[in-house]
């Protein structure tokens, strides 16, 4: 493959909700810069994108797919994100592989929930933003309204950069603002649009400000050297029309992606410092991971700056590992071929390399600076999973494995007191998908139990315990005693700056002597021993003691969090004294000091926006407060819908496909994410921790 200059280099994101085209956007616009042969389709399984099995039988996008296509000179990187909530993963890589991010709207739905959370997204991470209306063929599309729709969903910077030739059956083209003719769009004003893109583009460029504010006009050739400035800039969205099926306006979305979509060198800076120029000093980002049943294991690398050759070391400066890359890869034709090297922006897969993951840096030392993590949700869902045959646990564990290494919004893990293996996901739907993957890939059916809610427990207020742990069996014996008391921590402390300031510093607790925090269970352990009532080298074990309770809390087992605990006094004996000793008496006390508080359940609580047709919406709206559902807000949307936004606990919208499907004659769909965690109910506790059955402290 030929090389090319880091200018010439073009990664686009295509994002949408489901069913919006987008995919068979991705299809045309390959066919349309001759990377295939002909024009795929989603619904007949030629897509030449959606080439998985299970996206096949299900007729819509699991994962990310990276495409390539070269067009007029330019080196194009295409990313077909999934446009189901339910696989948000495949969203966020995408978005941290590109400059470009192309949000597709479908002319007969309008604006749903997912384009608008993937606007918002890339605008956070400073991409160029351009959106595509498709699906312009459909019947009864009325284009003004969508496209007002678009700009008051997405702000007045969302300018159309052509307008349709035509609307429904009768749509055959699209006519370039830049050049308007004298009549297009359906009942929209060519000249008045043209105005409109030229504020948009002009506000970047103080020159072409005052040019334009001064009454002297702007010639068309200043307006095209202003587009990406603009578009990198954020005030300007180019708005596309498209019918992907018939291949109407593909070719002038390409073009103009080709010509003013955002390269390395146009585009925000990642991070500060990074300049992408092939010159420097190599430095990359492992976004996406695939276990291919053909090539192995494939670490895709966006390459942000320097230049990656084939069979050179690098340095995964996460994990510090060494990792020998081999032949580098880019898709073709469905398939891989090898490339001489890789630049800025250049999207590369690196074969059989099992210690690279999503979100890795990679660099050519160690020490190279540290690229920002791609932020991903936390997992809601989850199901206890065993084999149907037995003898199939390992072939299980290697399949789990494999899928997590995929998708970091899949966390497997062992809970060693009920000895069953809890895989975590987004929905419902995602662990379903993740289940028929065990079987279609991995040969492995199981059996599931319901989905669990993540609770999670805390203390509300101060208590204190000791526990002495004394035993002699013959030899040298067993002995510790602690004594502690634990403490709310407020959820909001983040940093152990936070916590010394507002908790744990000699104002409230006068002989401290050390503090340690940890964040991810917002836990703080501080050291309030006098006299050396307890040898220092004994309280790591201590802590560590506690931190086992944390992750199976003595109220009903889950996982704890904003809590502190103080050690004040102990015992300890000069033979029989020991870190093991210690790491009991410091779990047991724990457990019997917050079972003697008033400890507390809290449940998750989600946002949830719901897009029903209007005349559902007063059923929603019935339903949600038995859901103990608080709602926040309601817009009327075009095409007769209606989005209620609201926050729920997760319990009472686990199941919410299928209820929402009764209420709306399956007409209604919505997004959730995590919100915050909130104590439950005391009747809710009550029932939570009957159905756990409480555990009891043992004296060990």
């Amino acid at each position: 493959m030929a090389t090319h200059a880091v200018r010439d280099v073009r990664d686009i994101a295509l994002l949408g909700h489901r069913a919006a085209g987008k995919t068979s956007l991705a299809d045309a616009l390959l066919f349309e810069a001759h990377a295939v042969d002909r024009l795929g389709r989603v619904d007949d399984g030629t897509s030449a994108v959606d080439t998985d099995p299970d996206e096949k039988r299900h007729h819509f996008s699991i994962d990310a797919h990276v495409l390539h296509a070269e067009h007029a000179g330019k080196h194009l990187n295409i990313l077909d994100a999934p446009g189901s909530p339910d696989f948000i993963a495949g969203c966020l890589e995408s978005l941290a592989a590109a400059e470009t991010a192309v949000v597709v709207v479908s002319a007969v739905a309008g604006v749903e929930s997912h384009a608008r959370r993937m606007f918002e997204a890339a605008g956070k991470q400073g991409l160029g933003r351009v959106v595509v209306i498709n699906k312009l063929d459909a019947d009864g599309v009325d284009f003004p309204k969508v496209l007002a729709e678009v700009r008051e969903a997405f702000g007045r910077q969302c300018v159309p950069f052509n307008l349709p030739v035509g609307c429904g059956a009768a749509f055959t083209g699209v006519a370039c603002v830049l050049d308007p003719p004298a009549a297009a769009g359906c009942g929209v004003d060519p000249l008045a649009v043209r105005e409109q893109l030229i504020d948009a583009v002009v506000e970047a460029d103080e020159g072409l400000t005052e040019k334009f504010l001064s009454g002297q006009g702007v010639t068309p050739q200043e307006l095209e050297a202003a587009i990406p400035p603009a578009l990198a800039a954020g005030t300007l969205v180019p708005i596309f029309c498209t019918s992907a099926t018939k291949d109407v306006g593909v070719k002038e979305l390409l073009d103009a992606l080709e010509r003013y979509g955002l390269s390395p060198n146009d585009a925000r800076r990642r991070t500060a410092g990074v300049e992408p120029t092939a010159a420097g000093e190599f430095l990359g980002q492992v976004f996406k991971v695939v276990n291919d049943r053909y090539v192995g294991h494939l670490s895709f690398i966006r390459v942000l700056a320097g230049t990656l050759t084939p069979h050179h070391t690098v340095f995964s400066v996460n994990s510090g590992r060494t990792v020998k890359v081999g032949t580098l890869l880019v898709p073709h034709n469905g398939g891989f071929e090898p490339t001489p090297q890789a630049v800025p922006g250049d999207i590369v897969a690196v074969a059989k390399e099992d210690g690279l993951h999503v979100g890795d840096t990679v660099a050519f030392r160690a020490d190279a600076p540290l690229l920002p993590a791609i932020p991903f949700p936390a997992p809601m869902f989850g199901l206890a999973l065993a084999p149907k045959a037995r003898g199939d646990e390992q072939k299980l564990a290697a399949g789990l494995h494999k899928l997590a290494e995929e998708d970091p919004t899949v966390v497997v893990t062992h809970d060693p007191h009920t000895h069953e293996t809890v895989v975590s996901g987004v929905s419902q739907l995602h662990l379903d998908v993740i289940r028929e993957r065990l079987l279609h890939r991995f040969d492995v059916d199981v059996t599931a139990k319901d989905p669990t809610v993540p609770y999670h427990e805390t203390v509300v207020v101060p208590g204190g315990a000791e526990h002495r742990h004394r035993k002699q069996t013959g030899g040298r014996g067993q002995f510790a005693e602690v004594h502690l008391r634990v403490h709310p921590l407020d959820r909001h402390i983040t940093t152990q700056a936070q916590l010394e300031e507002r908790f744990a510093n000699k104002g409230r607790f006068e002989k401290l002597r050390s503090v340690r925090y940890d964040p991810a269970y917002n836990f703080a352990f501080l050291d309030h021993t006098v006299g050396g009532s307890i040898p220092v080298n004994f309280l790591p074990a201590i802590e560590k003691g506690c931190k086992e309770v944390l992750d199976r809390g003595p109220l009903a087992g889950y996982r704890m969090q904003d809590v502190a605990v103080e050690v004040f006094f102990g015992k300890s004996h000069d033979v029989d004294s020991s870190e093991a000793a210690f790491k009991t008496a410091g779990r047991v006390a724990f457990r019997k000091a917050v079972l003697a508080t008033r400890p507390a359940l809290l449940e998750p609580v989600v946002k949830l926006e719901v897009t029903v047709p209007t005349r559902f919406a007063g059923a929603v709206l019935g339903d949600l407060p038995a859901r103990r559902a608080h709602v926040l807000d309601q817009t009327a949307l075009a095409g007769d819908r209606t989005c209620v936004t609201a926050t729920a606990p997760l319990a009472e919208v686990a199941r919410y496909a299928a209820q929402l499907g009764g209420l709306t004659q399956g007409q209604g769909a919505y997004t959730l994410e995590l919100s915050h965690y909130d104590p439950v109910p005391a009747s809710v506790q009550s029932q939570v921790v009957a159905k756990a059955g409480r555990q009891t402290v043992e004296d060990e």
